[in-house]
Parts: C-alpha cells; sequence; structure tokens
C-alpha cells in the first residue's frame, strides 16, 4: 500500500481559507443559534431508547439554521416515539394510519389531547411532500414548520419522558417508557 501523497499548498490554503470562513459564519450566527435552542423548551434527559440520538440531532440541526432538515427529522422521530408508545402499551396499528393510532391512544387515554394535537400537527407538516421531494415542497415554509414541529417535539418528550428529581434521584412521571434495570439504575440520553 503506498502512502498518500503530502498535501500541496493549495490544499492547505484551501483548508485555511474554509477555516476562517467557517469560524467566522459559527462567531456572526452564534447568537440565532443559542436563541433557536432556548426556545425550544426540550427535554433535557429522556430515556436512553434507539430514537434518542435522532432526536437530539433534530434539535442541533434546527438550532444550526437547517430547517428542512430538521423537518424531515422531527417526522421521523415523532413516528419513532409513536411507535414505541403503541409498543410499551401493547397496541398493534399499522404504520400507514398515524392519525388513527393517535386518536386510539388518546381514546384510551394514555396520551393528552396537547400530546395527541403536537403528533398531528407534526405528522401534518407536509410530510409527504418534503419526504418525497414532491414539487409542493418548494412552497413549504421551512423556518416556521421546523420551529413548530420541534417545539411539538419538546411537548411529546415532556409527556412521555417527563422525570422529577426530588434530592438528585430520577423519578419518571410514566416509568413505563423507561428502562429502569433492576440495580434501579435507569439508562438516559442526556442533552444541554
Amino acid at each position: 500500500m503506498s502512502e498518500p501523497a503530502p498535501p500541496d499548498d493549495s490544499t492547505e490554503q484551501h483548508r485555511a481559507l474554509l477555516k476562517s470562513t467557517l469560524k467566522q459564519m459559527c462567531e456572526q450566527t452564534l447568537d440565532d443559534r443559542v436563541d433557536r435552542y432556548l426556545s425550544i423548551g426540550h427535554q433535557q434527559m429522556i430515556g436512553g431508547h434507539h430514537f434518542a440520538q435522532a432526536s437530539t440531532e433534530c434539535i442541533e440541526i434546527y438550532r444550526d439554521g437547517y430547517f428542512l432538515s430538521a423537518l424531515m427529522v422531527s417526522h421521523a422521530v415523532a413516528e419513532g416515539i409513536l411507535k414505541f408508545v403503541l409498543e410499551r402499551n401493547g397496541i398493534q396499528h399499522g404504520d400507514e394510519d398515524i392519525p388513527a393510532a393517535v386518536a386510539d391512544l388518546l381514546a384510551r387515554a394514555i396520551i393528552s389531547q396537547d400530546c395527541a394535537d403536537a403528533f398531528l400537527r407534526i405528522y401534518g407538516s407536509f410530510r409527504n411532500d418534503v419526504h418525497h421531494m414532491n414539487p409542493g415542497v418548494a412552497k413549504v415554509p421551512f423556518l416556521q414548520l421546523a420551529e413548530r414541529n420541534i417545539k411539538d417535539l419538546a411537548t411529546l418528550e415532556r409527556e412521555i419522558f417527563g422525570v422529577t428529581t426530588p434530592e438528585g434521584r430520577l423519578i419518571p412521571n410514566q416509568p413505563k417508557y423507561w428502562d429502569t434495570r433492576p440495580d434501579g439504575m435507569i439508562p438516559v440520553y442526556f442533552r444541554l
């Protein structure tokens, strides 16, 4: 195997220019990023489940101003949480009828009206146009929908993964959504 060629001067110049440009962009957008992040009101701790990292990345890409991507990921995370809630409650529903699944959970008093409304707003936010890049996607107000979806995702997570921490001890409001180990420890996904 041969060694990679050392970078030439043009590569190093390009690297230096890119680094300087990115640094300037970060500095110029820092306040907006912090404001977006703080405006969400997300759960700082959720169960350490398969969708936890995607949920966190959804918040981060919204924070960083990637609104189309945040919209797409918010759809996926909300659907993942919905499937998770259905499974934890032993309810079978087909993937194709999300509104019916949400209505079923609401009728059984498993989720609140606020939570049901949040699920349905996320689902109704141009999901198919965005995921399939249909022509209608050109008219989607990404910034506004991403903001609303991210806040709705926070509503879902607060209801499903809400906790109290008396004396520093984590007590889930709904233990069935947390995987408490035999030793009493609970795996969590923590974010700022």
